[in-house]
């Protein structure tokens, strides 16, 4: 029975071999995208574990006599963020950091492949002068989270780091990922959940296009079948030939899926999904992985082929005697109700606290949703065939109406591919522009921002005294003059700062700033003084006030331009012509003059962060859609080219009555574009409210509207669509002549 059902897959014609090529196909790229995410799954926990080294000392609590100090810091180069390791050895058996042979002495470094690359190409001044002393050596692989990563290890003496902000004794060095975010590291259970729920979103397509592609040319192989009971066949041998007829198909896709996986893991991994790339050799599949999907797959088709073969299974008369499927009942849009409601409840109540509790609460919302569309799917498109025949005044119209309502879940299948296409793109973008718009910088201050340098301080005074704060370093004179010389410079500001002890007990000082006036006119963006003032000030500039854009108007402190230069100061401002050389000199010399108090940024660096992120979300999701649209066009070429094979007999009687081939074509375009317009409407929809509910639930914000740039897109989806039903049609012609009815 095994051999039989082989040589019926291989052997069954055009038709069989269409089907077989079809199936092999589905199953393929299914199997190429569940192994790539798995790599991928694999690689992010490597990567993590990669980082766990970056974070030694940000977990610890209270002070550690260890023999290592240890100091973390973050820098900018032209955009690019460089994670800095400051150390001094301050006793015997200090540990030594991944990637690196030693620990290196004062005035010695080591950098980054990616770094080292970028030392020896950049001027000097702009990025070589930040790091004393001379390079000792590459950090290694096993140090890296990514290819591209920027790290330097730089050396010094106790004393230079002993009273640096932020310096802590270590004993030993991180090695196991803590998934705390930290410089280098990553959110690991958070971005877990983001793979496994873009997983789902790829999967479900691909899943309904090998369901497409098996049904492919399903009216012949089941009367077959029932062919073979009539002449004795038992069930259990029809099963067994079916099933070795999936498996012929599933095998060849499976293995084509390994080879698929093979040939785009080394691209794959150069997408920076995370945000950093992945190393290629670490796009690697575990055992358990290899066998389960090389095992699972075969069964599962087998299964999918039994389940398909119900109907023969009763009786071998049952493919002839077929009757109108009972109608779909309300009850199909319970689970999209379902997910409605958990998702409108957390936006009620709030998310909840744990990363492990939100990613199990949306990530059940966005499944049941999606779930509950393809299950409402042929309820709604039933319910819009009963109008459509109330309303038909053609015979095209009438014809496809009854056959829609006859067997509305037949009609539905043949765009159920775009429902998750569409509803994923909707929700992307509804969540995306939100977060842009409320994230992002305003047009007119975007370049502003990206002109002026903020170095505010981060020691050096307490916040909870009433006692001026102490100075933490002299950038009077000469450091102003060194910036002012530099090519690009347009202005620096001063902010001098005294502590306003708190107003109610246990309620933490603030931070007061002042600067003189005049110099603020040469940095606008960050405000301007009232008019006639000497001396500007501003409450809790230790709160990001100093990177606010637009800047706000100071008012007139009590105070005179000589006792300002005698308070300490607590930030510097630079304002630069914008050019990247003008930003990197200045940064350098504002980093060597006031070594480990702060880090120096462009204000559009300093409010980056949430845009960066915003960005990498929208390159994902755009490589999401990019991947689910083709998958979904390719299901519905496949769905309408299976109904037109099914059907040939009905229509080529309908020709030969003298139905005009005209009035076929349109009947069919009717049968799909009726179920593509109320799929469409309903994804979109369901997309569009579920960003919503989540944007409510997780950041407290209300979705914005999503711009032309959304409705042109899924129009031009829809007209895709339509044009790949047109390209099907052709067919119609082929397949119903008279010796399709002959045959029957």
């Amino acid at each position: 029975m095994i051999g039989l059902g082989l040589r019926l897959a291989v052997g069954g014609g055009r038709d069989g071999a269409a089907r077989l090529a079809a199936t092999t196909v589905a199953v393929a790229v299914g199997v190429g995208m569940l192994l790539t995410t798995l790599a991928g799954i694999g690689a992010l926990q490597k990567q993590d574990d990669r980082a766990a080294w970056l974070r030694t000392g940000v977990t610890q609590s209270g002070p550690v006599a260890g023999p290592l100090i240890w100091l973390t810091r973050t820098d900018y180069f032209n955009g690019q963020q460089i994670d800095r390791i400051d150390l001094a050895v301050a006793g015997p058996h200090a540990p030594v950091p991944p990637g690196i042979g030693h620990l290196p002495g004062p005035g010695q470094f080591y950098a980054s492949p990616a770094l080292t690359a970028m030392l020896r190409s950049d001027p000097p001044g702009e990025l070589r002068d930040r790091f004393p002393g001379r390079q000792i050596g590459i950090i290694g692989q096993a140090a890296l989270p990514a290819p591209d990563s920027l790290i330097v290890i730089v050396g010094h003496t106790p004393g230079q780091l002993a009273r640096a902000p932020g310096a802590t004794r270590v004993t030993t060095i991180q090695s196991a990922a803590g998934g705390s975010a930290a410089p280098g590291g990553q959110r690991t259970s958070s971005l877990v959940a983001v793979l496994a729920i873009a997983a789902l979103a790829l999967l479900v397509p691909v899943m309904l296009f090998i369901s497409t592609a098996t049904r492919l040319a399903a009216t012949r192989r089941e009367q077959r079948f029932a062919a073979m009971r009539l002449v004795g066949a038992t069930p259990r041998q029809i099963s067994i030939i079916a099933a070795g007829e999936a498996c012929v198909a599933a095998a060849a896709g499976t293995a084509a899926g390994f080879g698929l996986f093979f040939l785009v893991r080394s691209p794959v991994a150069g997408i920076p999904f995370t945000g950093q790339p992945f190393f290629p050799s670490e796009m690697t599949l575990s055992p358990a992985d290899i066998f389960g999907v090389a095992i699972g797959i075969p069964l599962l088709a087998a299964l999918v082929a039994r389940i398909a073969l119900r109907r023969v299974q009763i009786t071998p008369l049952g493919v002839t005697r077929r009757v109108s499927p009972p109608p779909p009942g309300w009850w199909r849009i319970l689970p999209l109700a379902a997910g409605t409601a958990e998702l409108a409840y957390f936006a009620a109540a709030g998310h909840p606290r744990t990363v492990a509790g939100q990613t199990g609460a949306f990530f059940l919302g966005f499944a049941l949703i999606i779930a509950g569309l393809i299950t409402a799917g042929p309820w709604l498109t039933m319910t819009a065939s009963l109008l459509l025949v109330r309303r038909a005044r053609r015979p095209a119209v009438l014809i496809a109406g009854r056959r829609i309502c006859d067997n509305p879940r037949f009609a539905f299948r043949a765009v159920g591919g775009l429902i998750v296409a569409l509803f994923v793109m909707s929700a992307v973008i509804g969540v995306i522009t939100t977060l842009a718009a409320d994230n992002g910088l305003p047009r007119d201050s975007a370049a502003a921002a990206a002109d002026t340098i903020v170095d505010q301080f981060a020691g050096g005074y307490s916040a909870t005294s009433d006692l001026p704060i102490q100075p933490v370093a002299d950038i009077s004179g000469p450091v102003i003059a060194r910036l002012q010389a530099v090519s690009g410079v347009r202005g620096v500001t001063v902010i001098h700062g005294i502590v306003i002890p708190a107003r109610a007990q246990g309620a933490p000082a603030s931070i007061e700033g002042l600067a003189s006036c005049a110099q603020m006119a040469t940095t606008p963006t960050l405000g301007h003084c009232r008019a006639g003032a000497t001396v500007g000030t501003m409450a809790n500039v230790d709160s990001g006030t100093l990177t606010s854009v637009p800047g706000p108007v100071w008012p007139a402190a009590r105070i005179s331009l000589r006792r300002l230069d005698g308070l300490p100061a607590t930030a510097v401002a630079v304002a630069t012509d914008g050019s990247a050389g003008a930003i990197e000199h200045a940064r350098t010399v504002l980093e060597t003059a006031v070594p480990y108090l702060g880090v120096p940024v462009t204000i559009a660096e300093a409010q980056g962060q949430a845009q960066q992120q915003i960005t990498q979300w929208q390159h994902d999701a755009d490589v999401l859609i990019l991947a689910s649209v083709p998958i979904a066009g390719c299901s519905l070429a496949v769905s309408v080219a299976a109904g037109l094979t099914d059907r040939k007999v009905p229509f080529s009687l309908l020709r030969l009555t003298g139905v005009p081939l005209g009035m076929l074509r349109r009947v069919v375009a009717i049968e799909t574009v009726v179920p593509l317009v109320i799929v469409s409407v309903a994804s979109a929809g369901a997309g569009l409210l579920a960003a919503d509910l989540f944007l409510r639930s997780q950041f407290s914000e209300t979705m914005r509207s999503p711009g032309a740039a959304y409705y042109l897109s899924v129009l031009a989806g829809i007209i895709l669509s339509l044009a790949i039903i047109a390209s099907t049609l052709p067919l119609l012609d082929r397949i119903t002549g008279p010796e399709a009815a002959r045959a029957e």
